[in-house]
């Protein structure tokens, strides 16, 4: 930078308190106007923007440096703050009733043809704007995210702290450990043969920090996992993570929602009711089809299997035998046409359904591709035995095993919500899904695995229960419009019971010695009640910023396929087969 040169405020920050004052800024050039005698400049930098103007008959030697400039160009200016012309004022921007006539001028650097104008950087492809993610950051949107996310740590650090909480940092070169999803391996150069694993979270060590006694822990995480991308996933991420010592699911539910009450007050002056609602995770699947429903609209999952039950249709008959459902979704005042029939029964297909039922009923008559097989009078059957049916409304129906078919259904009733512009889209509504099983089938394997993670303590009463899959968890996860945004538990704080889930798991012994020796070790040494939660930062921030992606709100994020196309990584090693044996990624031999 030019000797001499100071920048003294910033674009978007001149007021009227500068008006006939000395200032210099500096920033990006973001639109030329020549009007021959005079050069309008629309100087940007991360504030906003000031018009600057150049006058060839007050000072013709700045005003022909000036003719060279050209978007991009990267400037620096003194000069006196004047009061725009009467008329050219800009009431859309903050600096709108000010200029800055320049009777000095730096130019810093000059800018080549860009690949694609930043403004306008939402209309080129992710991947080019990936590419050239330092281009795509100067658009004023893309800046404003970013800045909310700091905003947002900060108000984070800010809550914890002042509720007696410790931020502390946890390793990312930790040891493998089974947490859903494959490690990131890093080889050891000083213990050839050995190998980290990038932490997937910071669980274990924050368990081991209750032990320690520090009681309250909070940290902003970086964590790391090996797993199919996609709008709300990336291989690196960043999590708020809470654990508490002496705390049960009350306690950690109150502060959470006080917490999201500061956040949402102080980041979008937006006041929210405490306390949340909650629903069983048994009670999410029987009405949503989903254990992170979408509440904002009313269209519910209803089992309308005895409806059918009497009804001579064969292949629902044989559904039934095999102690099968059929679930509905009732839209009223709706009667659906063929075509858009036919398009639920394409979507529904799509997402695992072998077909779709449906039923119009149309001035209490009854319309449908089984209409031959129903009474005439079905319509006044369906109203007495559900209430709810309406006339002048269609019933979407999916048979199959339970919860198959409802999961189906809630895919479906999230389409048919969108269709109809049933989801009100100002609203905010929170939700707790509680009493999660604690185990679930992994049908590749034929074995169990832990639903939220191996350290989650078994609801009261597992130990009578025969079959794992009718084990119940102390799990908690908290939803957002549809989303899940974080879940936690009470955390086993004994080694028999420790002991017994690594069993359940199919861990003999050896195994759990071998992997978590050191935290069966620590609950022998006065190991105190905790519980925790983990909240995925970046899929908060796409939501408080109204985004669909959370590439929107990372710096420098990862493609779909995990490739950082600024730095092109990853990328093969350019090392010799003796720089390989060093870092431990070929066997030396001995």
């Amino acid at each position: 930078m030019q000797k001499g040169f100071k920048r003294t405020t910033e674009c978007g920050l001149v007021t009227n308190k500068r008006l006939n004052k000395k200032i210099t800024l500096a920033g990006w050039v973001n639109k030329r106007r020549d009007l021959g005698n005079l050069i309008f400049i629309d100087l940007r930098d991360r504030t906003g923007i000031m018009q600057l103007v150049f006058n060839k008959d007050t000072n013709p030697e700045i005003h022909k440096l000036a003719e060279q400039l050209r978007p991009e160009d990267v400037i620096g200016v003194k000069g006196t703050v004047i009061s725009r012309a009467k008329g050219m004022e800009n009431e859309n921007m903050p600096t709108g009733k000010y200029e800055l006539d320049v009777d000095n001028l730096y130019i810093f650097n000059k800018a080549k043809t860009l690949p694609f104008n930043p403004a306008d950087s939402d209309n080129v492809t992710e991947e080019l704007r990936l590419k050239y993610r330092y281009l795509d950051l100067r658009n004023p949107e893309a800046q404003k995210r970013l800045a909310l996310r700091s905003l947002i740590n900060f108000t984070i650090r800010e809550f914890f702290i002042k509720h007696g909480f410790h931020e502390i940092e946890t390793p990312a070169l930790t040891k493998s450990s089974p947490e859903g999803a494959r490690d990131y391996i890093v080889p050891s150069r000083i213990q050839p043969g050995s190998f980290y694993a990038l932490a997937q979270s910071p669980q274990i060590y924050k368990e081991l920090l209750m032990a320690a006694g520090f009681d309250k822990y909070f940290q902003l995480a970086k964590c790391f996992r090996d797993e199919d991308l996609r709008a709300d996933r990336q291989p690196e991420f960043t999590q708020l993570d809470i654990e508490m010592a002496f705390a049960n699911e009350k306690t950690i539910k109150q502060l959470i929602e006080k917490f999201y009450k500061y956040l949402w007050k102080k980041i979008l002056n937006k006041d929210l009711t405490l306390p949340f609602p909650e629903l069983t995770y048994d009670e999410a699947i029987a009405q949503y089809g989903s254990d992170k429903p979408d509440t904002r609209f009313n269209l519910k999952i209803v089992d309308y299997t005895p409806l059918f039950q009497e009804q001579p249709i064969e292949f629902l008959k044989k559904i039934f035998k095999k102690k099968g459902k059929i679930g509905g979704l009732h839209i009223p005042h709706q009667l659906f046409s063929r075509n858009q029939l036919d398009m639920l029964e394409k979507k529904a297909k799509e997402i695992g359904a072998s077909g779709l039922l449906w039923v119009k009923f149309n001035n209490k008559k009854t319309e449908s591709v089984i209409a031959k097989f129903l009474p005439d009078n079905f319509f006044e059957l369906a109203q007495k035995a559900f209430p709810h049916l309406t006339d002048n409304s269609t019933l979407v129906l999916v048979a199959g095993s339970y919860p198959q078919a409802w999961q189906i259904l809630g895919k479906l009733r999230l389409h048919i919500g969108n269709m109809l512009n049933l989801i009100p889209q100002d609203k905010y509504n929170f939700l707790w899904v509680t009493d999660f099983p604690l185990f679930e089938l992994n049908e590749e394997t034929n074995s169990y695995v832990a639903v939220h993670h191996p350290f989650t303590q078994p609801a009261k009463g597992w130990e009578k229960k025969k079959k794992p899959k009718s084990m119940k968890a102390r799990a908690y996860d908290l939803v957002l419009n549809g989303t899940e945004l974080g879940g936690g538990s009470i955390r086993i704080h004994n080694k028999e019971t420790q002991e017994k889930m690594f069993e359940l798991l199919g861990m003999d012994k050896q195994q759990a010695q071998e992997q978590f020796g050191f935290l069966l070790e620590a609950q022998e040494y006065g190991f105190p009640p905790l519980g925790g939660i983990a909240f995925g930062i970046d899929r908060l921030i796409m939501l408080m910023n109204n985004t669909d992606s959370i590439r929107d709100v990372i710096a420098f994020p990862k493609t779909n396929k995990a490739v950082d196309l600024v730095m092109d990584a990853p990328s093969p090693l350019e090392k010799d087969e003796e720089e390989l044996k060093i870092y431990g990624l070929r066997k030396i031999n001995k």
